[in-house]
């Protein structure tokens, strides 16, 4: 497979179903701690194909047939003093990880948005990816991330 050329391309709304299947493995498996839903994948979908100026997909394709997916957001960080891209999802077909997929999406993902702030997360125990992404430089941040769902009120128990 290595010797197959892998081509990148924007998401499109005939991908759907495809990438839905893809974030239903990757958001069971223990690369993520939520576990998404069905309205959830179906929102990233839409969002990356319908002109949203806050996120971005991508569909990795080799001999014409959808071997993963990237999904990129878009933020400001005063942290660090500029625009962020939050690297949101990769995902890779087993057969075809280790073939340098995810790597070329990475190296490309840093090309276009050079000069910006690259970020993303990482479950704490995937120590494979955390290999991975620190071969690129990421670093890690000792942060403990919170979220409010939507719809819950602030403030109340």
């Amino acid at each position: 497979m290595e010797n197959e050329a892998v081509t990148f391309r924007e998401m499109r709304r005939g991908d759907k179903k495809i990438v839905m299947e893809m974030m239903r493995r990757f958001y069971s498996s223990p690369a993520v701690y939520t576990s998404g839903s069905e309205k959830i994948f179906a929102a990233n979908v839409d969002n990356c194909t319908g002109g949203s100026n806050f996120v971005e997909g991508f569909i990795f394709e080799a001999d014409g047939k959808i071997i993963g997916y990237g999904i990129l957001a878009k933020s400001y960080s005063t942290e660090f003093g500029g625009e962020c891209i939050w690297i949101e999802d990769i995902f890779v077909e087993a057969e075809w990880r280790g073939c340098g997929v995810g790597s070329e999406f990475i190296r490309r993902v840093a090309e276009k948005y050079s000069g910006k702030i690259l970020r993303l997360e990482a479950e704490g125990k995937n120590s494979a990816a955390l290999a991975f992404y620190k071969k690129f430089k990421f670093k890690e941040l000792p942060y403990t991330e919170l979220f409010l769902t939507r719809g819950e009120i602030v403030g109340k128990n």
